[in-house]
């Protein structure tokens, strides 16, 4: 698990220090530096399965996790003619990383000036298959759905878009158990991760059912949604005729349930497309499994999430030192980005409540009054 992370001459990030806990949840208004954060983890990913960042440098663009553009792109515009990008890392289990890279304005590859290390490079959490990362733009609602052996049944990954998540319900969904009880919704029908991925989205969306099988003969697959009635089920509906909120948020509901000790997952606006009260569902959820070891990094903007967190940190559902809120803010007068640490405590109050945040429905109920 990540312990420490400085961040030096990064887009906006000029220099910031983190201490990342297991739910981290990174807030503020658009253009403050909070994707700036999660595309450091990303470049430094990509630019290791490239077999660049060993050698030759950070790769901005050509891989599959992320697209930066060139140098003049990537570097702080604030930074010094000589000044250095500095990216370090430090783990739960000692080890260290810091990588120093110098700047090309022109260059899709920042080149690589030093590497200092303790220990191997896939001894760090951001370089092993227990890395996932949901990017904000997820799969559409789809008639059918595609299939990796590779991705799902090999390195049990949804796909940055959650692509494979239909997928990996047909093949994990039946013979996989949640193993850890503070997962188990009590209206599940069974302990199996279909199970427990369908009474989840039923928060979301009452009565949800979900149907996955393979379509033999080609790399596909599908899914039937039904909903629950006096009577029974309804017949089962497509998920291109169903809301797009159940179909965006499943994947990340799979990937939470599914999520062990030291998984470190990283989700852009886990919020989208989903009503309040399933926000703060989603909310909730993490705080669980981030309570069993799981490592999450979050950017939001949504109240609801926040709010379902500091509920079960109130509830007990998770430890208050589990969890790390940081609000992201810019400084006008250099464009650079700062970053305020707030705590929660075990009434899941916050240690600051910064102008931004959690304060916008107060300011339009007093000009309605």
């Amino acid at each position: 698990m990540i312990s420490f992370i400085h961040i030096k001459n990064f887009k906006s990030l000029k220099n910031i220090y983190l201490k990342p806990s297991n739910l981290n949840l990174c807030f503020g208004m658009n253009g403050m530096g909070k994707s700036s954060l999660l595309q450091v983890f990303l470049l430094l990913r990509q630019s290791f399965f490239k077999g660049t960042l060993q050698e030759n440098g950070l790769l901005l663009q050509g891989g599959n996790l992320v697209t930066i553009g060139r140098g003049k792109d990537a570097f702080c515009q604030n930074a010094g003619k000589d000044e250095l990008m500095t990216i370090e890392i430090r783990e739960t289990n000692g080890a260290e990383l810091s990588w120093q890279f110098r700047y090309e304005s022109a260059t899709d590859i920042l080149p690589l000036a030093s590497l200092t290390s303790n220990t191997e490079l896939t001894n760090i959490s951001l370089f092993t298959p227990q890395f996932h990362y949901l990017s904000a733009e997820h799969l559409s609602p789809q008639s059918i759905y595609p299939k990796s052996e590779f991705e799902v049944t090999r390195h049990k990954n949804l796909g940055i878009k959650g692509e494979y998540a239909v997928h990996y319900l047909s093949h994990f969904g039946s013979s996989t158990k949640i193993s850890y009880p503070n997962l188990h919704h009590p209206k599940a029908y069974s302990d199996t991760l279909l199970h427990q991925t369908a009474a989840w989205l039923g928060d979301i969306s009452p009565g949800t059912k979900i149907n996955v099988e393979d379509i033999k003969g080609v790399d596909l697959v599908r899914m039937g949604i039904q909903f629950e009635t006096e009577e029974g089920y309804t017949n089962e509906f497509l998920p291109i005729n169903v809301g797009f909120g159940i179909t965006y948020v499943l994947p990340l509901i799979v990937a939470l349930l599914k999520a062990q000790p030291d998984d470190l997952i990283l989700i852009e606006n886990p919020e989208s497309h989903l009503h309040p009260k399933g926000q703060s569902t989603v909310g909730r959820l993490m705080a669980l499994a981030a309570q069993n070891g799981v490592q999450i990094l979050a950017e939001s903007h949504s109240d609801h999430i926040i709010n379902g967190v500091r509920v079960a940190v109130k509830e007990s559902l998770i430890d208050k030192n589990n969890v790390s809120v940081y609000y992201f803010d810019r400084k006008q007068s250099s464009h650079e980005t700062k970053i305020t640490h707030i705590e929660i405590d075990q009434f899941g109050e916050l240690s600051h409540y910064p102008e931004g945040l959690l304060d916008e429905w107060q300011n339009l109920l007093m000009r309605l009054l």
